[in-house]
């Protein structure tokens, strides 16, 4: 079977701490890389299970109408019905930090406090629904998106967060790039405005262990390079996530993460609400005359040093 026809699985978390050790033993075949540093790497991959919980919740539930604070219904958010007038419906896709998974408050995910932003900045009346799947890769972001097409529920803007799981289930970068760049499409076709948190920086979870974490990062940072040119050209506006995360998880990790060290705090999501705020701003036309914020250069101070850098050049060069 080719890593493309894998079937899909449904808790990201497993994910990760199943698949992670594959993720180097099928890097290390193709590149040649030594038995030894095979061993070394799986045994990383062993002591990120031991410390990584396993995950089986699902993320608190935050659909619903939000309203502007002066809204005599209160600033929501209120259960939506046919009846509800709204000005515009955004919807989240993608995997578990889509999803929120890692907060206990449905206020607390990304996708609430991105449209609470949303409603403050412009005092539109906004329906918010999450389609998100815990697990999810590239490769379930059609069927995400066809659920609510055939549900009758097309979002006017859309907001996708996906790639930490292509990672880990080592899918190739290409074919998971191009798969994002479908979904986009695919949503750009029904009249969303698109905008695509490209894949985060691995390594800035430090419960995985030196040099696996640099190899995960790695590869993630390929990746989200792959997904920024495939979201463009088919008419999304992509976020650099692992840009625009990665120094604020490494400086405050304890405050950034949630207690699995894996998935991010309401603190954490809140950060990528922030920086995904401007693009959706812009794409509904209440940004103003100004340019929007330019991303910073990702961050170098992810712990790298000669043994590191030798080990990534092996694995993947």
């Amino acid at each position: 079977m080719s890593h493309s026809d894998e079937p899909e699985r449904n808790d990201g978390q497993t994910r990760l701490l199943r698949d992670v050790g594959a993720t180097v033993a099928a890097a290390a075949a193709s590149a040649g890389a030594s038995w030894a540093a095979y061993n070394y790497l799986n045994s990383q991959a062993t002591a990120a299970r031991a410390v990584i919980p396993h995950r089986t919740d699902n993320a608190p539930d935050a659909d619903g109408v939000y309203l502007p604070d002066d809204d005599p219904r209160g600033p929501g958010p209120i259960k939506y019905t046919r009846g509800t007038q709204v000005d515009f419906h955004l919807m989240f896709f993608g995997d578990s930090t889509a999803a929120g998974l890692g907060v206990d408050e449905p206020a607390q995910t990304p996708g609430a406090q991105l449209v609470r932003r949303v409603v403050d900045e412009t005092g539109k009346v906004v329906r918010y629904s999450n389609k998100a799947i815990v697990g999810a890769t590239s490769k379930g972001l059609a069927a995400q998106i066809d659920a609510a097409i055939v549900a009758r529920e097309r979002p006017d803007v859309a907001v996708i967060l996906i790639g930490a799981n292509d990672v880990t289930a080592r899918n190739w970068i290409g074919p998971s790039a191009r798969r994002l760049g479908d979904a986009v499409h695919q949503l750009v076709d029904v009249g969303a405005k698109v905008i695509v948190g490209t894949c985060p920086d691995l390594g800035v979870v430090t419960a995985i262990p030196q040099p696996l974490r640099t190899v995960l990062r790695q590869y993630g940072l390929r990746l989200a390079a792959a997904q920024r040119s495939e979201v463009r050209s088919n008419g999304g506006r992509p976020v650099p996530m692992a840009d625009v995360l990665a120094k604020e998880f490494l400086s405050r990790p304890d405050s950034m993460f949630s207690p699995d060290r894996y998935h991010p705090s309401a603190a954490g999501y809140a950060l990528a609400a922030e920086n995904l705020l401007p693009e959706v701003l812009a794409a509904i036309g209440e940004w103003g005359p100004g340019p929007l914020p330019k991303p910073p250069v990702v961050s170098e101070t992810v712990e790298e040093n000669k043994l590191i850098r030798r080990f990534t050049r092996r694995v993947l060069r």
